[in-house]
């Protein structure tokens, strides 16, 4: 089982997005990139600009996050700006379908994010329509916060609906991940780990990643 980690650029330096996504170039598998917008999560992040001028400075696949109300009308500039993933909230689009859809028809991998709060039986219906499912294990909005341990169950359920289905989708997790809880949710089905202050705290970035990497090197779903 190939785990990947993506590195979370809220928990880097804005001051020097280049420097600090040089850092992790080399050794990450994906750039995980948070879009808050004020309205759907209390807080406010980056936009299209931002991932655009990153997008020159790194070759790493672009998992972009959408915090965001009204996200279909967004998919376009995300799109053009370079993402090569897009995750939207199922709290957020009330037309899931045709979003996923939009996304896949612009070249990129699309994924529903759901919230700690939402039930797995909430993905049933549309789960088919995408390439990857994000787990939020904190409440979205703000980076730092304690990894939610009641989630890992859902995880586990989401896996099994995918295995039973016998669908290609992947499980992302989001919050809280580093070396200690990596292995909790890996087990549970996770194969791609979205760390943020756990990466980016840290000042060998490289060594950061390798234990994550290294607590999950024996774990089996």
């Amino acid at each position: 089982m190939t785990i990947q980690i993506a590195p979370s650029l809220m928990s880097a330096d804005f001051t020097r997005l280049a420097d600090e996504i040089a850092t992790v170039e080399s050794v990450a598998d994906l750039l995980h990139l948070d879009v808050m917008d004020g309205h759907f999560v209390p807080n406010m992040t980056i936009g299209p600009a931002v991932i655009k001028a990153c997008r020159k400075v790194s070759k790493l696949p672009f998992d972009c996050h959408l915090m965001i109300e009204h996200p279909q009308d967004y998919i376009g500039a995300f799109l053009d700006a370079g993402a090569d993933m897009i995750s939207i909230h199922i709290e957020a689009e009330p037309h899931l379908q045709r979003a996923l859809q939009m996304i896949r028809d612009g070249g990129a991998k699309a994924g529903i994010a759901i919230n700690p709060a939402t039930p797995a039986e909430s993905l049933s219906t549309a789960i088919e329509f995408c390439d990857y499912v994000l787990v939020m294990t904190v409440n979205p909005g703000f980076g730092g916060q304690k990894f939610i341990e009641p989630v890992v169950p859902k995880i586990r359920q989401i896996h099994r609906m995918v295995v039973e289905r016998g669908l290609k989708v992947a499980i992302e997790v989001d919050g809280g991940i580093d070396a200690t809880t990596a292995p909790a949710v890996v087990s549970a089905g996770a194969t791609v780990l979205v760390a943020g202050s756990a990466v980016f705290g840290q000042k060998d970035r490289r060594r950061a990643i390798e234990m994550i990497r290294n607590a999950v090197v024996s774990v089996k779903a």
